[in-house]
C-alpha cells in the first residue's frame, strides 16, 4: 500500500489520501516517532488536525507525519499496536 510523508500543517494534511485506512506516525524534528495512530477511510485529515495545536488531542513536537495506506481498519490497527509495542512513541498511553 501507498506511503507519504507531509508537515503537519493543515494544507499539507489536506492533500494526503483519503481513499483507504491509514497508520500514520507523528514525527519529531529529528525524524522521531513521537506519536503512532490509525485513522478510517475518508477520515485521515480529521484525526491528523485533532494532533495540531488547539485540536483535541494535540502533540506537543511534532513536525512532520508519515501515513502508511493499508485495506482495512483491522490492518491498520495491528499495524499500529506492532508499531507502539516496537517504538513506544513517548505521546502514546502505555499498554494500548
Amino acid at each position: 500500500m501507498g506511503k507519504k510523508t507531509a508537515d503537519l500543517r493543515p494544507e499539507a494534511i489536506d492533500k494526503l489520501a483519503q481513499d483507504r485506512p491509514v497508520v500514520y506516525k507523528i514525527l519529531s524534528s529529528k525524524d522521531e516517532n513521537i506519536y503512532t495512530g490509525s485513522a478510517k477511510k475518508g477520515r485521515v485529515a480529521d484525526r491528523l488536525k485533532d494532533h495540531l495545536p488547539g485540536g483535541s488531542h494535540p502533540i506537543p513536537g511534532g513536525i512532520r507525519v508519515k501515513i502508511e495506506q493499508h485495506s482495512s481498519i483491522d490492518e491498520a490497527q495491528k499495524s499500529e499496536s506492532r508499531i507502539i509495542s516496537r517504538s513506544k512513541p513517548k505521546h502514546n498511553r502505555q499498554g494500548k
